[in-house]
């Protein structure tokens, strides 16, 4: 049994497993959410990672950055002055926040361990958690989001990004009539390897699965959070090529992201 193997439960979780070796060799290959952040970024920190003032202001916030290590989010809070822990599947992830913390300067505690199991974090901990996207890369988001509301103090505040179950559905290209549906919506199961080279929807070599808006909304919900706003991001280009990312945005909104704040125990 591999340090993985026990971190994720051993014996089990099989895609997490998949999963952290696949991050693995993006990060070693340096694709492109493999990367850290950059000078222009660390000017303006927030203005990056939180573009609608959902977190306001972070220094001295106690904040979870969950399953989102490549030396970016981490980095970027910690500049903007919160005290910052990030989680992660992958070793050669978080190499990279480790390496950035200490190149910038910065403080940041790195865990390495799944999105579903928390153990070694405290409840009520973290006064926030951000997420970016990576739900998809779990069978069931339920356990993430109890997890989440665990750790996370009542009243704090869990922002999240996601890949649309539709955006999972659709081909990456289009063909005589557009962009079809041809993943069902009840689907079981991960979703079948896609051919992702030049892609920025489906990350080469990784496990994904489909989420229902149910899912997502309502587990979100139904694990003791209140949603304060939701979103979808636009990738739409109006000129965009035929086939580009941009194009695809124009019919399909390749995310959504949640706001979320953790009830009390008495508004139960």
């Amino acid at each position: 049994m591999t340090d993985l193997d026990l971190l994720l439960g051993g014996g089990g979780r099989d895609a997490a497993r998949h999963n952290a070796a696949a991050w693995d060799r993006l990060a070693r290959k340096g694709a492109a959410l493999a990367r850290p952040a950059t000078d222009d970024e660390f000017a303006a920190p927030l203005a990056v990672l939180d573009p609608l003032g959902w977190l306001g202001d972070v220094r001295g916030q106690r904040l979870l950055c969950l399953a989102a290590g490549g030396g970016r989010q981490s980095a970027l809070y910690a500049a903007a002055g919160a005290v910052v822990t990030v989680v992660d599947a992958s070793s050669e992830m978080l190499a990279l926040d480790r390496r950035v913390a200490r190149d910038r300067g910065l403080s940041v505690r790195v865990i390495q361990a799944s999105m579903e199991s928390l153990p070694m974090l405290a409840a009520g901990e973290f006064d926030a958690v951000v997420q970016p996207v990576s739900t998809c890369y779990v069978p069931d988001v339920q356990p993430v989001f109890r997890e989440v509301a665990r750790v996370l103090r009542p009243g704090g505040v869990y922002v999240s990004q996601h890949k649309s179950p539709v955006n999972l559905q659709a081909t990456l290209t289009p063909g005589p009539q557009g962009y079809a549906l041809v993943e069902p919506y009840y689907r079981q199961g991960p979703l079948p390897a896609a051919s992702v080279a030049g892609s920025r929807l489906r990350e080469s070599g990784t496990r994904e699965f489909l989420h229902r808006l149910e899912e997502l909304i309502g587990g979100v919900c139904r694990a003791g959070f209140v949603i304060e706003d939701f979103v979808e991001p636009v990738h739409a280009q109006r000129d965009a090529a035929v086939g580009s990312h941009g194009h695809r945005g124009q019919y399909v909104a390749p995310y959504v992201r949640i706001k979320a704040r953790r009830r009390s125990e008495l508004e139960r």
